[in-house]
């Protein structure tokens, strides 16, 4: 079987590769995939580099979240059959024709679920609906976050208002608060204008912001904590700028802000089972609902993924860059 392989840790576009692999056998409690589509997210790329929180043994097959048909059952496998339509979200080394997962990570498909939902609807969405529920805000709530335009940014704003809560998002130019619109999600506001804090205060009417979400780093940290209301709390959800985050000790001081982390992966796995089907419910409700929109931006083959590493990070990107095999 084909499958994405880095042997060193590196730039994606340059140390990953199709390699030929035999094809896995399932082991108890196991199940082989066969891959349909899997999206790239910031964190396989990361994961690429060995620059994520989980550094794999090398050589590595790449990618976490995938859909796919299920191909062989492990012995006690009684829940799932031949044939399946399954996704999942936190899967190691899904970026091969075949792979195995442990049979309670794949979540079986309602019907009429189109391929490229499906394939991005465990690992976004999860990190999305596990943020805002950490967060504890109350209906009325304000909370702002950077990296508007990104999965996760799309998803908060769109999950956020089903609770009442409210969002103002940053974008770091106004061609991205154009597109947003375009997804029907507004409150958006540009920081590349000279006038962006007044505009951040027009639109909340004055009120506080009790907590601010980043996903960028680097001085744009700052500019979410400028925002935040006494006792605030900054939330640091990513890096995609910079790994150091630029902040004004007077803010912190001063706003006695709160500055904490989150990452989703830890969230998810210590969660109680309990907890995760009633916040994948709250996901398919809101896919049901059309409130969800999960669009996918292009779609490569294995032999392409050097331009598909590089189109993850184009400007401008509003869908999920997609893998086939």
């Amino acid at each position: 079987m084909r499958a994405l392989v880095h042997e060193e840790f590196g730039d994606p576009a340059e140390v990953l590769s199709v390699r030929e692999l035999p094809v896995p056998e399932p082991g108890p409690g196991q199940v082989r995939v066969r891959l349909v589509l899997s999206p790239i997210h910031n964190h396989d790329l990361w994961t690429v580099r060995g620059t994520y929180g989980y550094k794999p043994a090398l050589p590595a097959v790449g990618g976490t979240e995938a859909l796919g048909v299920v191909d062989a059952l492990g012995e006690g496998v009684e829940h799932l059959a031949i044939g399946q339509r399954v996704v999942t979200g936190g899967t190691l080394g899904v970026w091969s024709e075949f792979f195995l997962a442990s049979a309670a990570a794949l979540i079986p498909l309602p019907d009429g679920v189109p391929d490229e939902v499906a394939a991005q609807i465990v690992a976004m969405p999860f990190s999305a609906v596990s943020l805002l529920d950490a967060l504890g805000l109350e209906s009325g709530d304000w909370l702002v976050q950077n990296a508007a335009n990104g999965a996760v940014g799309r998803l908060l704003a769109q999950l956020a208002p089903a609770r009442g809560v409210n969002v103002v998002g940053l974008v770091r130019r106004g061609a991205g608060v154009d597109e947003l619109a375009g997804q029907g999600i507004g409150n958006i506001v540009a920081t590349d204008d000279e006038g962006w804090r007044e505009r951040v205060a027009e639109i909340t009417g004055g009120a506080p912001i009790k907590v601010g979400v980043d996903a960028v780093g680097g001085a744009a940290s700052g500019q979410v904590v400028s925002l935040l209301a006494e006792n605030g709390t900054l939330v640091v959800f990513g890096a995609m700028a910079s790994p150091v985050m630029e902040i004004p000790s007077g803010d912190v001081i001063f706003k006695q802000a709160t500055v904490k982390g989150f990452w989703g992966s830890r969230v998810s796995a210590t969660m109680a089972p309990e907890e995760r089907a009633r916040l994948m419910g709250e996901v398919f409700t809101r896919l049901g609902e059309g409130v969800i929109t999960l669009p996918v931006e292009v779609t490569y083959g294995f032999d392409q993924i050097a331009q598909a590493s590089r189109a993850n990070f184009d400007a401008g990107r509003i869908g999920k860059v997609m893998l086939r095999p």
